[in-house]
């Protein structure tokens, strides 16, 4: 017989994450483990990967939800956890891990044998005009070809300003520009925003004007000049039907996926499978998750067939992250056997 047990643990971020939404010091996330009662000591572990403000399942009894989740181990019900997508990313992964035999593998694949790269994108976060600057020197000089910038929070003249410094600099051949605005414009200016950044050319532009507008989401992709990324869209959609229908309704050019927001694995899956029906591009990126997370997602990154650049480059983002065999260098992530990984002590209920 299976049993489970989960755990809370605090992400202390190195610097301040800000968005147009919010600025983060820290990230409450949640590990469970799986492990068969007659060898406790051996256990499969994954990332309840909840994102306070933002998952569709951030309710005030989240725990008591994991909690249930973690008595009904053996019979878990999937088609309930649609609802709490975090969960399901985190029972998923440890079901999987325990399964291939304990080795934080739970997507066994020649890159987690530490054959092959996965080439991700530099995450430029959004601060004074200054600090961006800053950072934008670091992630060229650390060796990235293609960078995401958080955009909406500061002046947007001041913010397109850096980054015409930026395309100066770099032409498209040297370096692609993606851009997230995290919902930051407005129906009203997003289309005069957008066609001012197309001048950048610029490869993309996740989330121009916050979710639950679909008549003015679908406006906006069918006239930009830059293509439009689905990504907060996503959230809350459960049912295949309902994905579809969204999907068909907005005609986005491309989708970001993050599956403990979107369904996890298997709702991930389900998200690709449409978006492929309609032509519509994606592509994978982590929603700050710990090293457990974020090793789940690229061990099932590295099982698709995608090329593009994906955003899976925040492993370095946290002072107590969890050791593990990531390594990133330059614009590529791998995965060194070699390399321990080290699970903290833990209280586990």
């Amino acid at each position: 017989m299976l049993k489970a047990q989960y755990s809370k643990y605090i992400l202390d971020f190195k610097s301040p994450a800000r968005t147009s939404r919010e600025t983060m010091n820290h990230k409450k996330t949640y590990f469970i483990k799986v492990f068969d009662e007659v060898d406790p000591t051996t256990f499969g572990i994954g990332e309840c990967a909840l994102f306070e403000g933002l998952s569709c399942d951030d309710v005030p009894d989240y725990e008591k939800v994991l909690a249930d989740t973690c008595m009904r181990i053996n019979d878990p019900d999937f088609e309930c956890l649609r609802k709490f997508p975090s969960i399901l990313f985190g029972v998923e992964t440890a079901i999987m891990d325990l399964k291939h035999g304990a080795k934080r593998t739970p997507f066994p694949s020649p890159w987690s044998k530490g054959r092959g790269e996965i080439t991700i994108n530099g995450l430029v976060w959004m601060g004074s005009i200054e600090e961006m600057r800053e950072r934008i020197k670091e992630k060229i000089e650390a060796g990235f070809r293609c960078l995401k910038f958080k955009i909406g929070g500061e002046d947007f003249d001041q913010e397109f300003g850096l980054l015409r410094e930026v395309r100066k600099s770099f032409p498209v051949s040297d370096l692609e520009i993606r851009l997230d605005a995290n919902g930051a414009f407005t129906p009203e200016n997003a289309l005069g925003r957008l066609d001012v950044l197309s001048e950048l050319q610029v490869h993309s532009i996740e989330q121009p004007i916050k979710a639950g507008q679909l008549m003015e989401m679908a406006e906006i992709c069918r006239r930009s000049p830059i293509p439009v990324a689905l990504d907060e869209e996503l959230i809350g959609h459960s049912e295949a039907e309902d994905k579809f229908r969204l999907l068909e309704t907005i005609k986005p050019q491309y989708i970001i996926l993050k599956p403990a927001l979107c369904g996890g694995f298997s709702g991930a899956r389900e998200w690709v499978s449409i978006a492929e029906l309609q032509s519509i591009g994606w592509w994978v990126t982590s929603a700050l998750e710990s090293n457990i997370g974020l090793n789940a997602i690229a061990q099932w990154v590295s099982t698709l067939d995608t090329s593009i650049p994906q955003g899976l480059g925040t492993g370095a983002l946290y002072l107590n992250n969890i050791p593990s065999p990531l390594v990133q260098k330059n614009d590529f992530l791998t995965y060194d056997p070699a390399r321990d990984w080290t699970i903290p002590e833990m209280t586990w209920r």
